[in-house]
């Protein structure tokens, strides 16, 4: 498995913009399709957005689409997801996740997962 760890969350005034990252460790990160998922309080963890193993294949939540975008760079083992446009019902647990499985939207397709960075969107 891949050890991963989140980073850029914070408070952000709606319409702003956040740029969250997630580092990986091992020399296969590459080899992973890698996704970003959201847990509100009260509510179960949520799919955001997923990116193929090349970078190539993206994919988002129909609440999500057009305002975040989902990169990675495989030479610094890093997956971002770039926030715009925020709304207070962002206000979430960021993680990433890490998988060997494509296509994949669940949690269940997903066996690494980070700690999570707190993203809250005042109004």
């Amino acid at each position: 498995q891949v050890q991963l760890v989140e980073s850029g969350g914070g408070l952000v005034q709606a319409g702003g913009s956040l740029r969250l990252s997630c580092a990986a460790s091992g020399r296969t990160f590459g080899s992973y399709a890698m996704g970003w998922f959201r847990q509100a309080p009260g509510k179960e963890r949520e799919f955001v957005a997923v990116i193929s193993t090349s970078g190539r294949l993206t994919y988002y939540a129909d609440s999500v689409k057009g305002r975040f975008t989902i990169s990675r760079d495989n030479a610094k083992n890093t997956v971002y997801l770039q926030m715009n446009s925020l709304k207070p019902e962002d206000t979430a647990v960021y993680f990433c996740a890490a998988t060997r499985t494509w296509p994949a939207r669940g949690t269940a397709d997903f066996n690494s997962w980070g700690q999570g960075t707190q993203v809250t969107v005042s109004s």
